[in-house]
């Protein structure tokens, strides 16, 4: 059995992940840390949907209450085209970096649950993260169990957001096409 630090974007995506590793046999913990999640009232609401979940699955999280949107928008300005990499950099090494100093046998990250991330870039940053801090990334592709954390998220009534989290993501899912394809041009 290992001891394993599950990184959370929300509680609808910790769902499934959860339940797999905890049917291996692992313990798991959750830490919560989204620098990227925007503007600060979604934020709220994707840490309330995780402390509701946590509540019901006798979950014990991490909440890093260190809110550094900031930073994750002067990484990304002007790259918004890679902010996908520099995300998953700032989120994963920060879940290493605990993982490590917690004594986790591995990490891992719910982000591996959804079909709309880049699936295989998580994978190598993860594993990056994890040779830099000394401890082993848990892949796990869970996206088979995406459609079954949805439909338990809403039987559980937790807050499901409708966009990945930070502003471009927002804005790629509200706004039309030809606005935010203009947006993109500027990085050639």
């Amino acid at each position: 059995m290992a001891k394993v630090l599950l990184h959370i974007c929300c509680g609808p995506c910790a769902i499934y992940p959860l339940q797999v590793l905890r049917e291996q046999g692992h313990t798991v913990m959750g830490y919560f840390y989204n620098p990227n999640i925007q503007p600060y009232t979604e934020y709220v609401k994707r840490k309330e949907a995780l402390e509701k979940l946590a509540g019901r699955t006798d979950l014990k999280v991490i909440y890093d209450e260190k809110y550094d949107m900031v930073n994750f928008l002067r990484r990304a300005a002007y790259r918004e085209g890679r902010r996908c990499l520099m995300c998953y950099e700032m989120r994963l090494s920060r879940a290493a970096h605990i993982a490590k100093k917690g004594k986790f046998d591995y990490f891992t990250t719910t982000l591996l649950v959804s079909k709309y991330q880049k699936h295989d870039l998580i994978a190598e940053v993860g594993k990056a993260a994890g040779e830099i801090y000394g401890i082993p990334f848990l892949y796990y592709d869970f996206r088979e169990g995406f459609s079954k954390g949805v439909e338990m998220s809403k039987e559980m009534g937790l807050y499901r957001q409708q966009y990945c989290g930070c502003i471009y993501s927002e804005m790629e899912r509200y706004a039309p096409r030809n606005i935010w394809q203009e947006v993109y041009k500027s990085e050639d």
